[in-house]
């Protein structure tokens, strides 16, 4: 889960009656592929993602140093992580206990970096989990399992593991809607988006997004929804909406990443708040969109309220913020230059103190560029 947000939800998945196995991944059922174009050239900038972009490539500029598989499965440990907790303070068998513990112990090993002592402890886990019988415990430990293969970028182990999760919770009764389900199937979407299978990585999320669309708006769900779930699966409709819409704006499809990251921005203000950490990263994305279009009046509307904001709570990743909104100010004439110069430097002060090592070199190419225009 990444610090400070509640995107990624923390819900247990709901058993509720038995399924057939249905694979959408690859006969995109119920899912209109959006429609696709050779990509633009974007204009000349250096402005960026607030975070690394989990799905889909990875677009130049500054955004942090982690890796997109990272951040998506750090993301990933929201649903099973937080269910074997509970499951802990239900009732239990003892071996379920002895599962529970290994499954507790992987996760302080791959925490700590310690991947391959992670590894044998879950083969451990899965071994008894399998010996008694108990499908939930055999749920969370292909879960985990998958988690740590995509941590470590083995996508393809980590699909198989994904899938074989998806088919255990619906033979178990899950719903193709349950937030589980859906946080499970918008991991394999950014996978197939990191791997370039578009028109898989499209159906995914386009599949992600209508489920928990229609689930909201069902007047009489046959398992009513309290408040608290409510706002959860809203928060996971979020992270959906925010992971298409990088998926969007790496492929050069601003307009509809601009729809998709105005959906999740609305949401975000109104579950977490105006001045939410999350927030902050979505009118920085939406700024870089608006931007790319060539909209700059409105990119740079939403980019310095998105630097006051990132400065007003202190941003972990302001510098970045404040690179964006100094790169687009650069752009509105020569008048601004004394600012774009200030703002380019307090943002290579905070990029050099956390070490992030890619925004230096951004915040370095911008600062040659607004010399070059000083001069030109």
């Amino acid at each position: 889960m990444l610090p400070g947000s509640r995107w990624c939800h923390r819900g247990l998945c709901r058993l509720l009656r038995t399924r057939s196995v249905h694979s959408w991944w690859e006969n995109g059922r119920g899912v209109r592929e959006s429609a696709r174009r050779k990509p633009r050239p974007r204009p000349e900038t250096f402005c960026s993602n607030l975070h690394p972009p989990t799905c889909g490539g990875t677009p130049g500029g500054a955004g942090g140093s982690r890796s997109p598989v990272i951040v998506m499965a750090l993301a990933a440990f929201s649903f099973f992580s937080n269910s074997t907790e509970k499951e802990s303070e239900e009732e239990v068998t003892e071996s379920e206990s002895k599962i529970i513990f290994l499954l507790k112990k992987a996760k302080l090993n791959i925490m700590k970096g310690e991947m391959e002592e992670a590894e044998e402890i879950l083969h451990e886990a899965l071994h008894l989990a399998h010996k008694s019988e108990s499908k939930r415990a055999i749920i969370y430990t292909y879960d985990l399992m998958a988690n740590l293969a995509l941590l470590r970028g083995k996508l393809d182990i980590s699909e198989k593991l994904f899938k074989q999760t998806m088919v255990y919770m619906l033979d178990g009764g899950a719903q193709q809607d349950d937030d589980a389900f859906i946080e499970i199937s918008l991991k394999l979407a950014c996978i197939y988006g990191t791997q370039n299978k578009n028109e898989l990585a499209v159906a995914g999320f386009q599949f992600c997004i209508m489920s928990l669309e229609e689930k909201l708006e069902k007047e009489l769900p046959e398992v009513p929804l309290s408040a608290e779930e409510k706002s959860n699966t809203r928060l996971l409709l979020g992270l959906c909406l925010d992971s298409y819409g990088r998926f969007l704006l790496n492929h050069s499809e601003f307009s509809l990443a601009q729809n998709v990251y105005e959906k999740a921005l609305k949401i975000c203000r109104e579950e977490q708040g105006s001045e939410h950490p999350q927030t902050v990263i979505l009118m920085n994305d939406l700024a870089t969109v608006l931007e790319a279009k060539g909209n700059y009046d409105e990119a740079f509307s939403y980019v310095q309220q998105a630097s006051e904001l990132a400065r007003k709570i202190e941003h972990p990743e302001q510098h970045v913020v404040h690179s964006n909104l100094a790169m687009i100010l650069m752009y509105q004439g020569k008048e601004h230059f004394a600012e774009v110069e200030r703002i380019f430097k307090e943002a290579l002060k905070l990029s050099e103190k956390n070490g992030d090592t890619g925004s230096v070199k951004y915040i370095q190419e911008g600062l040659a560029e607004l010399d070059r225009r000083k001069t030109g």
